[in-house]
């Protein structure tokens, strides 16, 4: 009976050491199919957690911000609206470029250049002669009559219109005062040489100073901005249908004057009134 029990006790014992193997080699296989290291660590995946919360909420105050400045923008957008509508009503009376305030001339050296401001500046000049005591001050070029900035009387979009359509044909407001510019332009290196002296001109410009001197001399044109008929060379008037018709089309509005000095075609600038 006792071999029988002890039997029975070694069996069970077996049987138990084989099913703790069975155990184990279940679990050496588990490991084997996820390791250790695969298995993320909780305090990490707090931390992520919190970082994504920190960001959400980053995201939340950017958000509000934007919105807050919503209505600034729209306000600014519509002030920039009514700018820009002003802005496109000036543009109908402004030519696509304006002419420089200095011109220059092929004069010897660099002495060619005669700005305008300096002559304003002259001409601007206080009397100081009532002083007791002061210095002499230097001497000033005399200025001449009609020396001053060619007019720059540009044409409206209201007169362009009231031209009779075969007068108009296709001439723009643009071209024609960008025509209004260069007529400046020619007048103004018209005027510098004429006041030129010899010893400041080339060669080749004396000949020209004198015919322009002659005629500038003369009734008609004295104390006047001018130019002549070949002076037209561009870049927006020069002597072809169209600027033959930008010449006609502003002897009729009053802003130039022709008359023919020797075989010269002069065409005279007009001031607004």
């Amino acid at each position: 009976m006792y071999l029988k029990q002890a039997g029975s006790s070694l069996d069970s014992l077996m049987s138990s050491f084989n099913t703790r193997i069975a155990e184990l080699q279940e679990l050496v296989i588990a490991r084997n199919m996820y390791p250790a290291s695969s298995v993320t660590d909780l305090s990490a995946i707090d931390a992520a957690l919190k970082g994504m919360e920190l960001q959400v909420q980053a995201i939340k105050d950017r958000l509000r911000e934007e919105t807050e400045a919503i209505p600034k923008a729209k306000k600014l957008i519509a002030a920039s609206l009514r700018q820009q509508k002003k802005l496109q009503s000036m543009s109908v009376y402004v030519p696509s470029h304006l002419p420089e305030k200095m011109t220059t001339l092929n004069l010897d050296g660099d002495r060619g250049f005669v700005p305008e401001a300096s002559r304003q500046q002259q001409r601007q000049q206080p009397n100081l002669g009532s002083s007791k005591v002061q210095e002499e001050p230097a001497a000033l070029p005399k200025e001449k009559k009609g020396r001053g900035s060619p007019p720059l009387w540009y044409i409206t979009s209201g007169e362009l219109d009231s031209l009779a359509s075969y007068m108009r044909g296709r001439l723009t407001l643009e071209k024609v005062n960008a025509a209004i510019n260069d007529m400046a332009t020619y007048a103004e290196a018209n005027a510098q040489l004429v006041a030129a002296p010899k010893k400041k001109l080339a060669e080749n410009l004396w000949e020209r100073a004198l015919e322009l001197r002659d005629i500038a001399t003369t009734e008609a044109v004295k104390g006047k901005h001018f130019f002549l008929e070949s002076d037209m060379k561009g870049p927006s008037l020069k002597l072809d249908n169209t600027g033959k018709a930008i010449l006609t089309v502003l002897r009729h509005l009053g802003r130039i004057s022709e008359t023919r000095i020797g075989h010269n075609r002069v065409i005279i600038l007009l001031k607004l009134q």
